[in-house]
């Protein structure tokens, strides 16, 4: 490996203690995505941590050139490798320093190898994702290219959306709009400066729309999370949150993130007593016009195929997954 050298860390302060250093790394990283900063990961194993915190951290010198952040699940059927951050992350990956890529990944390679597991789970990885060039050697690899479907918007510069966005979809947003100004004073607000507030809010109107339709994606241990993370997102400008009031009452939340040329929708809510007057979309649509302003080329729907992010023109871009299995320990 070079001047390489490969460090497992199984503490969670060591863990917490490479985030200068983790930050410099996802910069430089073309594939990285919020989902892969230590602003989301690390509030991920402080609120779940199910398991073994076994990180791999490559180093070059005092710099880090490649990192993995793993845990080892115990299981029926062995004890399994998982990436910090599965389930409530759209992308998953791991980060290698690009002039160092064929190394540091060789590296982790070599070092996942030397752990104890069965099977290595790497779902939810996006098409540039680095882990698809990862080789185990002696270990039995299974790849599904369809893992999940992410609708995606192409934005291109356009940002009257009259290029991007269906005519039929601009459309019924201009009669959302008129009809939202017909109830009231229609204010739309960024929320970030005060990101409590806006977790309140989005927690209060998620909860709303989901009653009595199965219930939505933010279980109380789910907003434990994202009251560690969404500050630290905000802090390092990569939360994008939205309101919608009407008069004084708040009727509707965005929460999205926005990096690089690439904006992602992530979560929202509204008040059901106002679905006429479609507060979602409306969101929507003003992050898209906030996004293609900040230079996105992408609008990025994130999991799941809705009818709704059809409707904006969206296609599906597919993850994929790859398994790792193996008979023997090391």
């Amino acid at each position: 490996m070079g001047s390489l050298r490969t460090e497992i860390i199984r503490a969670p302060g060591t863990f917490e203690d490479l985030e200068p250093c983790w930050w410099q790394l996802w910069g430089q990283s073309i594939s990285a995505t919020p989902f892969q900063s230590p602003a989301w990961l690390i509030p991920w194993w402080r609120t779940f941590a199910p398991g073994d915190l076994t990180a791999i951290a490559v180093w070059s010198g005092d710099d880090l050139a490649g990192l993995a952040p793993l845990y080892i699940e115990r299981h029926n059927c062995g004890q399994r490798l998982l990436p910090i951050g599965i389930s409530l992350s759209d992308y998953l990956d791991i980060l290698c320093a690009p002039e160092l890529q064929a190394e540091a990944e060789a590296a982790i390679a070599e070092a996942a190898l030397s752990l104890e597991w069965s099977q290595w789970i790497l779902p939810d990885l996006s098409a540039d994702a680095i882990s698809l060039s990862l080789e185990l050697p002696n270990a039995e690899e299974r790849r599904s290219m369809a893992h999940a479907a992410c609708p995606v918007l192409s934005l291109d510069g356009d940002r009257t959306l009259a290029r991007s966005v269906p005519a039929r979809r601009r459309r019924q947003l201009r009669r959302a709009e008129r009809a939202a100004r017909r109830r009231g004073a229609v204010i739309v607000s960024r929320g970030e400066s005060d990101p409590q507030t806006f977790l309140d809010r989005l927690i209060r109107l998620h909860g709303a729309r989901w009653t009595g339709h199965g219930g939505g994606v933010l279980s109380d241990t789910a907003v434990e999370f994202h009251r560690r993370a969404l500050p630290r997102l905000a802090d390092n400008g990569l939360a994008r949150c939205l309101t919608i009031q009407i008069d004084d009452l708040v009727i509707g939340a965005y929460y999205g993130f926005h990096h690089r040329d690439r904006a992602y929708a992530y979560l929202g809510g509204f008040d059901p007593a106002y679905a006429d007057e479609s507060p979602g979309a409306i969101l929507i649509g003003h992050a898209i016009t906030g996004a293609a302003s900040e230079g996105a080329l992408e609008f990025d729907f994130l999991r799941g195929r809705e009818g709704y992010k059809y409707g904006w023109g969206a296609k599906d871009r597919w993850t994929a997954q790859k398994v790792w299995t193996r008979s023997a320990s090391p």
